[in-house]
């Protein structure tokens, strides 16, 4: 005989049922960022299943730049990117929401100053740079030219996005570049007599930085941890997995895989935020404000935003 008690014991499984299926369905979000293992976190995530496992139905979009897609976070067209210093505080400037929730790689044999029939810097002078305004490339080569008392006065700088990079080069267009990999490793198995006139080793240690729109974040909390849990499960992964690591980015990229390897070593993934990272910012905003290209004053403390970080992995916050 079906009692009262039992009939409702019966029938919860069946209420909870729906409940449990919109629990476990996937969420739906947009990443983007350029096209180089240096970005590996957000290939590993989606390739590597932890954008999945973490409830994320991820779609990972690809520009010519990381630093490019930053600017798709104003207005919340895209829910995270990834990029350089100096196009996160561009954005910012335009849409306070725009911020720093990790850095996600530490450039540390990574960008360089290539030139063709250049056998030096200062055989560089009265020639035609390449560099991709706004973005890692500018970063570095300001940081050269303050680094080595160069004058600005005695190069052309010439605005070209680092994928066409090694074809102006070949063509004639420019004399040299500023650009991270693969471009230069490109260029030198390409074009003859090239050479890397300087890398950032003992320039500038350049990072790459995490990026969301801080309203949107804050609006979908729960999306935002499982998005920072999925991104540091990755890099641990990376880190302990190497060899599957760069098989991984290889293929999402379809890039010859001992080439991503090579370029692997030259790079430390880290999922963070320390006083390194809030000492970039700083240098971007100066840079920034040196080509008076700023708009205005702004802080490190109020581009970074570091609770998202902090809401999953405390530790890794230290500033």
């Amino acid at each position: 005989m079906l009692t009262r008690r039992s009939a409702l014991a019966a029938t919860l499984p069946l209420l909870a049922a729906p409940a449990i299926v919109r629990a476990q369905a996937p969420v739906k979000i947009t990443i983007a960022t350029g096209v180089d293992p240096s970005f590996a976190q957000f290939y590993v995530a989606k390739a590597g299943g932890f954008l999945e496992r973490n409830g994320l139905d991820a779609t990972v979009n690809t520009g010519p730049s990381g630093s490019a897609m930053i600017a798709f976070l104003v207005g919340n067209q895209i829910n995270a990117a990834y990029g350089a210093e100096q196009a996160g505080v561009s954005a910012h400037i335009v849409d306070p929401n725009v911020v720093v929730v990790a850095e996600g790689v530490a450039l540390l044999r990574w960008i360089s100053v290539l030139g063709r029939n250049v056998a030096s810097m200062e055989d560089l002078k009265g020639k035609r740079v390449g560099v991709a305004r706004g973005t890692g490339s500018e970063t570095f080569w300001l940081s050269v030219v303050d680094k080595l008392k160069l004058n600005p006065a005695d190069y052309t700088i010439v605005n070209v996005e680092a994928p066409e990079m090694v074809a102006a080069l070949e063509r004639g267009n420019i004399d040299a570049f500023a650009c991270w990999e693969p471009w230069p490793t490109r260029a030198l198995r390409a074009i003859p007599n090239t050479r890397i006139l300087v890398t950032n080793e003992n320039i500038q240690i350049i990072r790459n930085l995490i990026y969301m729109n801080k309203g949107w974040a804050e609006a979908n909390r729960q999306t935002t941890e499982r998005f920072m849990r999925a991104m540091i499960e990755a890099t641990e992964f990376i880190r302990s997995n190497r060899d599957e690591a760069v098989r991984q980015v290889a293929r999402f990229l379809r890039q010859d895989r001992s080439l991503v390897a090579e370029l692997m070593t030259k790079v430390d993934h880290r999922l963070n935020i320390t006083q390194d990272t809030v000492a970039n910012v700083q240098l971007a905003i100066d840079q920034l404000r040196g080509m008076n290209r700023l708009g205005r004053e702004v802080t490190p403390a109020e581009v970074i935003w570091p609770e998202a970080l902090r809401w999953v992995a405390p530790d890794r916050v230290r500033i």
